[in-house]
């Protein structure tokens, strides 16, 4: 199993570049951020930063969208830092949450999204695509690769990461869940004539390492804000107890009341007040780490190919490098 680094791009700089080297001095493989323009600052210009301070660490968002960047650039810029430091981006690409309604847009539709992933895939490696109707290629690219993977939730996302996408990005940690949905994807790759193996699953999700589990659980808990928008939005679509969706994941939202995104993805979230203790348990890895290697072996059976951790809390340091030294080293052996 693999395991990531996921980090918010707040000023300095200089300090996610410092989170990065630390994790990949611990054992972590790749690092990702998130990408929403108004909120935090622009991660490709980190990118090659982090890049630029480590050795094989692999870097991406988690995830942009096909709406707040032409595709183009999207692929060019993917493509310069390959270039550069020897093809170790990984494009994670979803819909859109915060960087469209931050800034007044609905998120994309999938099939714009599934577009765009092909798109994107096409030129960022050297290939010709189609974009606004008029066929472009990027003449200077050599050798170029970027896997692109998609985050989803609902069953038509699901269904659209197996037939499109080299990775499914699945933003919580429930083993329950984990499996439903990762044989969602399956289902669709194979219908769709692809080897279902070949698809990387990657489980993110927020990790607090220590036994007081009552601290833990109120650092992590805007996670459960986080997936609860996605999730309103399945409810909206599907209904409630529609079968569609799990009632495991929808059940919680009921007393969900807005969200405000000037909070998005930190601890102390006011929005998040809604999240019960149970969720965090189920979505989280917190307690000692006999806790998460027990979770973590629970959802490497399920086929999880890797782990990537919300380092957005009080102990980033600490937890990087109790990975580093108790939880890594099992999962390499």
């Amino acid at each position: 199993m693999d395991f990531g680094l996921v980090l918010q791009t707040d000023p300095p700089a200089s300090q996610v570049i410092s989170l990065m080297r630390r994790a990949e001095r611990n054992g972590f493989r790749y690092g990702w951020t998130f990408d929403s323009a108004v909120l935090w600052q622009e991660p490709f210009a980190i990118y090659s930063q982090i890049l630029e301070h480590t050795r094989k660490l692999h870097v991406g968002p988690m995830v942009t969208n096909p709406g707040t960047r032409t595709w183009e650039v999207t692929a060019s810029t993917f493509a310069t830092l390959n270039d550069m430091f020897g093809n170790r981006t990984v494009c994670g690409i979803g819909r859109g949450d915060s960087a469209m309604r931050v800034a007044g847009r609905a998120p994309n539709t999938l099939a714009r999204l599934g577009e765009a992933i092909d798109v994107i895939r096409d030129l960022a490696e050297g290939r010709e695509a189609v974009v606004d109707g008029n066929p472009i290629r990027i003449p200077w690219i050599r050798d170029g690769k970027l896997p692109v993977w998609m985050a989803a939730y609902g069953p038509k996302a699901l269904a659209l990461a197996g037939q499109k996408a080299d990775g499914f990005i699945l933003q919580l940690a429930d083993p329950y869940l984990t499996e439903w949905m990762v044989k969602s994807v399956r289902e669709a790759a194979s219908a769709a004539g692809r080897d279902p193996a070949s698809i990387t699953i990657c489980v993110a999700a927020p990790a607090y390492v220590g036994d007081d589990l009552a601290h833990a659980r109120d650092q992590c808990r805007w996670f459960g804000g986080m997936v609860g928008n996605h999730v309103a939005d399945l409810v909206s679509r599907y209904g409630e107890h529609s079968g569609m969706v799990p009632d495991e994941l929808t059940e919680y939202i009921k007393a969900r009341q807005g969200y405000d995104y000037s909070h998005h993805g930190r601890a102390g979230n006011p929005s998040t007040d809604f999240v019960p203790d149970e969720i965090i348990d189920r979505f989280c890895l917190l307690g000692p780490p006999e806790a998460h290697i027990e979770k973590l072996g629970a959802l490497r059976d399920l086929g999880v190919d890797q782990f990537a951790l919300y380092d957005m809390h009080d102990a980033k340091e600490a937890t990087i490098d109790a990975y580093g030294t108790h939880v890594i080293p099992v999962f390499r052996s």
